[in-house]
């Protein structure tokens, strides 16, 4: 056995028996490569709020958001005052939402997507440390590293385009909250979607 498999497979028991990441606590670090070559850790940002959205394109409820124009407006939004957002897609091989990163590339190209990068975290690494539960399951984290929300992206946990327009934007909430110096009011909510498609 390699020692990139040996690796693997103790981060994932590592994570297996880890506490739950909680509002509140430090976010863990990864590494991980994105649909350009270029990698990623969350301590280069440090200073920096960072979202992160889990994505699987073939689920209906990451389709809402993204077929909406939902998804891209808020990733315009919030990089456009200085948050990284980094979508990360952990569909195993073969399963729904696994994309090459030809095909990542050229789906943020025909849905006018702008997060700062798009991670494919294929072994689900960085998954089972946030464990990452559906798609879409957002995390912010502060400039200090500290994770403060986790969960849905807002109230509506349905597949119907319509329901944007009414719903309330717990990640919304959370970030002006948080750049105006404020407590974020719900740190926590119930993540909904497909479940994230984790490798055997």
């Amino acid at each position: 056995m390699s020692n990139r498999s040996l690796l693997f497979i103790a981060l994932v028991l590592a994570s297996s028996f880890a506490q739950a990441v909680t509002p509140g606590s430090q976010a863990p670090d990864f590494k991980g490569t994105d649909s350009n070559g270029a990698s990623h850790t969350l301590s280069q940002y440090r200073g920096k709020y960072v979202v992160l959205e889990w994505a699987n394109k073939g689920c209906p409820y990451d389709q809402k958001h993204y077929r909406s124009g939902n998804m891209e407006s808020l990733q315009k939004e919030w990089t456009g005052k200085g948050v990284v957002w980094l979508s990360v897609i952990s569909s195993a091989p073969g399963e729904q939402g696994s994309v090459s990163a030809a095909e990542e590339n050229q789906y943020l190209k025909t849905m006018k997507a702008s997060p700062t990068a798009a991670l494919l975290d294929s072994e689900g690494v960085i998954a089972h440390l946030y464990q990452a539960k559906t798609t879409p399951h957002i995390f912010v984290i502060d400039p200090t590293g500290k994770l403060i929300y986790q969960g849905a992206i807002d109230d509506k946990p349905t597949t119907d385009l319509a329901d944007i327009k009414t719903a309330h934007n717990y990640l919304n909430d959370a970030l002006n909250s948080a750049m105006s110096g404020k407590p974020v009011a719900t740190a926590s909510t119930r993540p909904y979607g497909c479940s994230v498609k984790y490798k055997d």
